[in-house]
């Protein structure tokens, strides 16, 4: 039977996705799982669709509990696992069949506590895949301790998403998810990684990261800015642990405090008094040397960082006129990402 796997997979208002979910772990090659569907006091029909999946596949648990998050649910799940090892899944997307075999044998190959797959962007129509990074085909990547945090960092090989990962459970059973706030897992991955010996990435995709149509831009709350407050908690681990990766620490929290300022901007109704803008103003003032020594060699950065310190809105007449440049081929062109479309949808 090989190792046991516990698969933790939370659920809230996703009855239209959750048997596509679950069908994909019940059919996994590697056949030794423990299924646990948290059911987080979703008010739709999940909670019986995912009685009825236990009805029929011994492996599969549910747990019913009151609506509490993601967080929350994930770490019910931790609680309940008893596998030596823990995947997590959200409950919209789903795997390919060999995923959870292929991430055992790297992580017994390679000696790995965490073994990372490549994923594609799923839609109903079509599939993308950031071929930037990674080839499909390329051999697996294995990283120690220094080098996986430094590309936590970058968050272009190693994700911080929580699931499409093999982690072994000790890596990871006593580090709960913070609850009540989004962009969790920028919170929880770097505590995770500082334990990490060997870590192994597989470049060929084995998971389908499900994309709704609701965009960031239509759905923006002012709970958006977790991601901030995550970021900002990590810059002071980083600093404290791993010296020499604050500068691109300092990128990363600069990248995202002038892209949150810009949707705070567009959604000015849920900002009124522009207080958090104000925040985010007053931070970006008061760590503008250590931003703008992180920021030395990345000349877009570089330039953004000067034209919001004059003011905010001059960053954005620039990023329009970047937009502008690009739109009329003068500008650096954007890679694109390999699409593929599914056979359902070929004419």
């Amino acid at each position: 039977m090989g190792q046991k796997v516990s698969v933790i997979v939370p659920i809230y208002k996703v009855e239209k996705y959750l048997s596509r979910c679950v069908d994909t772990i019940r059919n996994q090659t590697h056949r030794n799982l423990e299924i646990i569907l948290v059911n987080d006091g979703s008010p739709d029909n999940c909670g019986t669709i995912a009685d009825e999946f236990a009805n029929h596949d011994e492996r599969i648990k549910v747990v019913h509990k009151e609506n509490g998050g993601l967080s929350d649910a994930r770490n019910l799940g931790m609680q309940k696992a008893t596998g030596e090892f823990i995947v997590f899944v959200d409950s919209d997307d789903w795997l390919e069949s060999t995923m959870i075999e292929k991430m055992i044998e790297a992580s017994v190959k390679f000696k790995a506590d965490i073994v990372q797959s490549a994923f594609y962007y799923a839609y109903d129509e079509y599939l993308l895949f950031d071929k930037r990074f990674s080839d499909k085909e390329s051999s697996p990547l294995i990283l120690d301790n220094k080098k996986i945090m430094s590309e936590l960092v970058i968050n272009e090989k190693v994700k911080n998403f929580a699931w499409g990962k093999l982690y072994k459970a000790e890596m990871v059973k006593d580090i709960p998810f913070q609850k009540g706030v989004l962009f969790e897992d920028v919170f929880w991955a770097h505590k995770v990684m500082h334990r990490v010996n060997t870590y192994v990435i597989l470049n060929h995709p084995l998971y389908f990261y499900y994309q709704r149509n609701d965009s960031i831009v239509s759905t923006y709350s002012i709970k958006n800015l977790d991601i901030i407050k995550g970021l900002k908690e990590r810059q002071l681990f980083i600093e404290e642990y791993y010296e020499e990766l604050s500068h691109e620490s300092y990128k990363v929290l600069l990248k995202n405090m002038l892209i949150h300022y810009n949707l705070l901007l567009i959604n000015r109704n849920k900002d009124k008094g522009g207080l958090y803008k104000k925040d985010l103003k007053i931070y970006v003032k008061n760590n503008y040397q250590k931003f703008k020594n992180s920021v030395k060699n990345d000349n877009t950065l570089k330039r953004q960082l000067f034209w919001f310190s004059i003011h905010p809105y001059l960053n954005v007449l620039y990023l329009v006129f970047i937009k502008v440049l690009r739109d009329l081929k003068i500008g650096p062109k954007s890679i694109g990402l390999e699409k593929i479309i599914l056979q359902s949808n070929r004419g």
